[in-house]
């Protein structure tokens, strides 16, 4: 049975002028209503006219990149990347080649904008979808998402993972090319602990996403092996909404992965802890703002206490000391997403593809004080 302008309208409980209007784009309707009808277009895969449907196999010229905050040098980096391989001759099937329009997606972190970029890329059959950075680890999110990948995938649409392990389905994936975060999160602890520090203390990217989680579970695998922690490897703790208990929830914060965070965790993990004698960030910009906390409370980077970041961002190095910090190649993942979007290359095998992290160590880490 084909589905109607009138049944999308009847199940979002909007007039059909409306319905008209959000997908038209011609005339301006509240975020909340036009969610709803989006909604509504997906639940029911309405096709936007008769002879359209016939075209649901076909792509068009368009490439959507996702990304959770475009300023965010970790996510411009890799959108930029991707842009400059999307265009050009494909694999010649038709389907991926020729020159293409890449749209970058900005959802702001939120897993209900994901789902509605998604829904609008598929109206507009997209010849390709590249999803960047961690992912939410909701099951309920993990399941829309699925399903909506699954719907792409059906009608033609390549998808790729950049920076982002694959979902539990992840059958409608093109590629995902995930980065060892764990392992440069332990590789980073490491090097502090052979130093000689013993009282590190952790700032945290946000709770619900997986690159906070891997990054967190690395750091505690090295403190574990190291006979530093007071529960197992890779256990959750209070703080990050499991139920492990100890020193180690007292040296953990969470926040956004932002400068102010970074600045405002550092200050109560010295509260908490005094005798911190390093600070890991969750990622470069996180670090700065630990620096900067450090520096306002009088103390000296690295003498003091040596601070560390993670994914190599271009600043970095210019920093004052220069960051230590675990180097992610963003732009070579980002500009391989672009070709396996495009079939210019062929997937791993397996369709993952896991990218090695690098230490990169300078001068805001040192030996502790004796």
């Amino acid at each position: 049975m084909t589905v109607t302008l009138a049944d999308v309208a009847a199940r979002a409980r909007v007039s059909p002028a409306t319905v008209s209007r959000v997908l038209n784009g011609n005339y301006p309707v509240a975020a909340s209503t036009r969610e709803r009808v989006l909604r509504a277009v997906d639940d029911l895969d309405y096709v936007l006219n008769g002879p359209a449907s016939s075209l649901a196999a076909a792509t068009s010229d368009l490439v959507g990149i996702l990304v959770n905050d475009i300023a965010d040098p970790f996510f411009g980096i890799m959108a930029g990347a991707a842009q400059t391989q999307i265009g050009g001759p494909g694999d010649g099937s038709g389907r991926a080649g020729g020159e293409k329009l890449a749209v970058i997606c900005n959802t702001g972190g939120s897993p209900e904008r994901e789902l509605t970029y998604l829904t609008l890329l598929q109206r507009q059959r997209a010849a390709a979808v590249v999803l960047t950075g961690g992912a939410v680890e909701s099951p309920a999110h993990q399941a829309a998402m699925s399903a909506k990948l699954t719907k792409l995938a059906d009608a033609g649409t390549r998808i790729v993972f950049c920076g982002r392990p694959p979902l539990p389905e992840g059958d409608a994936l093109v590629a995902a090319l995930a980065f060892d975060n764990r392992g440069g999160g332990r590789r980073l602890t490491e090097h502090l602990i052979s130093l000689g520090h013993r009282r590190i203390g952790y700032v945290a990217g946000p709770r619900e996403r997986t690159t906070t989680r891997h990054r967190l579970e690395g750091h505690r695998e090295a403190l574990h092996a190291a006979g530093l922690a007071d529960e197992p490897a890779g256990g959750e703790s209070a703080d990050n909404g499991g139920t492990g208990s100890g020193d180690q929830d007292r040296l953990t914060v969470h926040g956004p992965y932002d400068r102010r965070s970074g600045y405002e965790a550092t200050l109560e993990l010295l509260r908490r802890a005094p005798d911190v004698t390093a600070i890991v960030a969750a990622n470069d910009t996180v670090a700065l703002g630990a620096c900067a906390a450090v520096r306002d409370q009088g103390m000296r980077i690295p003498q003091d206490i040596s601070v560390a970041g993670f994914d190599d961002l271009p600043f970095s190095v210019d920093a004052v000391p220069a960051l230590t910090t675990v180097r992610l190649p963003l732009f070579e993942a980002g500009a391989r997403a672009g070709r396996l979007a495009m079939g210019k290359e062929s997937p791993p095998p397996g369709g993952i593809a896991t990218i090695a992290a690098e230490l990169m160590i300078r001068g805001s880490t040192a030996a502790p004080r004796g």
